[in-house]
This record gives C-alpha cells, structure tokens and sequence, in this order.
C-alpha cells in the first residue's frame, strides 16, 4: 500500500518520542509491583496502540455530523450511568456491558467528545478579534456544563473538574472577551461558600484534610515514600515503604511516589522534564496556523488535560493538593485514562499529518468583501 510523502512529512515523530519513555518506566514498575497487574497493563497498551492507528485514518476534519452524534451518544452513556450504572466505593461511575463483564466508564470517552465537538463548533464559527461575546460564550459553554454536572453527579468531582478546566482552558486561550472571565472570576468567588455547602462529605472532608496542619495517612506515607528516595533512589529490595505496603494504591494514585523512591530526586527531575517537554511540544501545534481552528483546539485541551492530571497528581503525592484519584497520565496503572490519552494522540497526529488537505483546500479570500478591488482582481486572475 502506498502511503502519501506528506502524510509521513506532516507525522510528528517526537511526540512518540517523548511517550514511549513515560510508558516503558510506567510498565517497569507496574511489572515490579505486581505482575498480574503488569499482564493486564500490558494488554491496555497493546490495545492503546491498535486504535491509535485506527483512530489515525479516521478524516475527522470531514466529520462534522458524525462527531455531533458521538458527543451526544456519550451524553446518553452518562444519563444511563445515573440510572442504571454500577456502584463501586460510593461513586455510581462504570456500566457494564452486557454479556461481557466488562465495565466502561463514560467520563473517559466523554473528554474526547468533548474535545471534538468545541473544535466543531469553533471551526465553524471562529472567534471575532475581540473574542466571543456572550452569546457565543454561552452557546460553546454548554457543551462544557453538560457532561460537567452529569459527571458532578455520578459523583467524581475530580474528573468533573478536569474537563471545566479543559473546556474553558481551551476558550481562554482560543479567545474570549475579558470582560466575561472577569464577570466569571466574579460569580465564582461570591458563590464559593454555596458551593463548598453543596459538597458531599466526603468531598469537604478531603478539602478539609488538605488545609488541616495534620495531614492524611496516604499523604503521610506518600510523603515519607518520596522522602526515602533520597537523590539517586533505591534498589528494589531496599524500598521497604513500597515492598512493605506502607505507601496505599503504590502503581496508580500513588505510583510517583513509587517511582521517586526508586528513582530519587534525579529521577523525579527527569520524568517531569519529560512531562513538561510533551505538554511544551503539543501546546506548540496550537501555532501552526491561526486558522486551523481543529488543530488548535485538539492540541490546546490535550496540552492543558495533560498538565491538570500531572499537577494535580503530583501535588496530591506531595500534599500540595487534595487527594480525588486523578491518575498520573500514561503512568498511573489503568486502562480507561490510558486508553482515552492514546486516541486524542491518534486524532492529533491525524489533524497534523494530514493538514495538508487544510492548507491545500482552505481558501484565503473567503473573507474578502465580494464587491471590493480585491475580489475583482480575484475573479479576473481566476478567469
């Protein structure tokens, strides 16, 4: 099969580069925490990398329809989890799939959709040099509070969270008028105590752990772990807080730490270099063209999920942040989180490798006013 120069010319190799080394360490420790753990891990990767290519010949520029009906699809998946979900720890978050025993949680998949549809929506109605007026803001803003107050009542405030700050993250940056985030900033404050009463206990108990002079247990532990590694880190046998079960949830909520104690401060330096090189590099794309709106968004939210997941996973490891079960991305042990980053990596380099289609097709004088000298100089060239 002949594969088109520019679509190899347009792949960007370094993002693979920068995964790869995350995912290998990742598996590393998983294999040497747990084995079983680490066959399970190994399939998640496996399947991760065949939809990667899947999800890679998909034209998602030509989609328009189709990623309406997957973002409300995925809505329907959230509405079905409030009636009919299973339970598991308080939270009703996962459906299982009938006949298979599988469990899906739709607060995975949903980030995608929702990624697609504002690059959708913004695509065919870019922001005015000013930014989106209010009538805009709020049309766009909706398909961010939906899925956000579905998700808000499985409840999972932590991924909720998540995908406000990725949705509207993504508004800042691709522009709206400051007048509406001041009026916003605004709101937020004067609505904080009500929104801290509306909390569920357990949600208030952890804020209140987080600020308390005594930190939790799992911080406790989290903390002495990273501690532990000193600058170089330790051997296997020697990390005694991992080997001996003192630190909890060890290869996923925790698994930094882990990795801290058998990597040290050196290491911990390097994987964060990696995690600030990969944000860096695809928060770059967004820069490419200002008028390819798909390809800005998809790389700004993907750019900002990543962040929000490693900032808010560290600082929990290190008591800088309230412990709410946010996996560390490509890292922490799990399929759904995975998964759900591999395939916005098949749509972005999708959106990348074959922009050309976007450059060659798009029309430059589209804008142009139809009765003004530069129209008709347009048409008589043309002609």
């Amino acid at each position: 099969m002949m594969i088109d120069r520019r679509i190899l010319t347009h792949f960007d190799f370094l993002l693979l580069f920068l995964i790869f080394p995350i995912i290998a360490v990742s598996f590393f420790l998983i294999n040497e925490a747990n084995e079983i753990l680490s066959i399970k891990q190994a399939i998640y990767i496996a399947a991760g990398f065949f939809l990667f290519w899947i999800i890679f010949f998909i034209p998602f520029r030509n989609l328009s329809k189709s990623i309406s009906i997957f973002y409300w699809f995925c809505i329907i998946l959230l509405v079905i989890v409030d009636i009919y979900g299973t339970a598991k720890l308080g939270a009703q978050r996962w459906i299982i799939i009938p006949g298979t025993g599988i469990s899906l949680q739709p607060s995975e998949p949903v980030k995608v959709a929702i990624l697609l549809m504002l690059a959708n929506l913004i695509c065919h109605n870019p922001p005015p040099k000013n930014g989106y007026g209010w009538k805009d803001f709020l049309k766009i803003s909706f398909y961010i509070i939906l899925p956000f107050l579905l998700i808000l009542k499985q409840p999972d405030l932590g991924t909720a969270l998540v995908v406000v700050i990725m949705g509207f993250g993504i508004l800042f940056l691709i522009g709206v008028n400051y007048k509406i985030w001041l009026s916003i900033l605004i709101i937020v404050l004067v609505a904080s105590p009500l929104i801290y009463k509306s909390l569920h206990d357990y949600q208030r108990k952890r804020i209140h752990d987080f600020i308390a002079e005594k930190p939790s247990y799992h911080i406790r532990q989290s903390v002495i772990t990273i501690g532990s590694g000193g600058l170089f880190g330790k051997s296997k046998e020697k990390s005694t807080q991992t080997q001996l079960k003192f630190l909890p949830i060890a290869t996923s909520d925790f698994i930094f730490a882990y990795y801290v104690e058998r990597f040290g401060f050196v290491g911990a330096i390097i994987l964060l270099g990696f995690y600030i090189g990969l944000i860096l590099h695809i928060l770059s794309f967004s820069f490419i063209n200002s008028r390819d709106y798909q390809l800005r968004v998809m790389s700004s939210g993907i750019a900002i999920l990543i962040f929000v997941y490693m900032a808010v996973n560290i600082g929990m490891t290190i008591g800088l942040a309230p412990v709410v079960g946010v996996p560390l991305p490509m890292f922490s042990y799990g399929g759904s989180s995975f998964i759900t980053f591999i395939v916005l990596f098949g749509i972005l380099e999708n959106l990348l490798a074959f922009r050309f289609n976007f450059e060659y097709n798009s029309n430059p004088f589209k804008n142009i006013n139809k009765k003004g000298p530069l129209a008709q100089l347009v048409r008589a060239l043309g002609s």
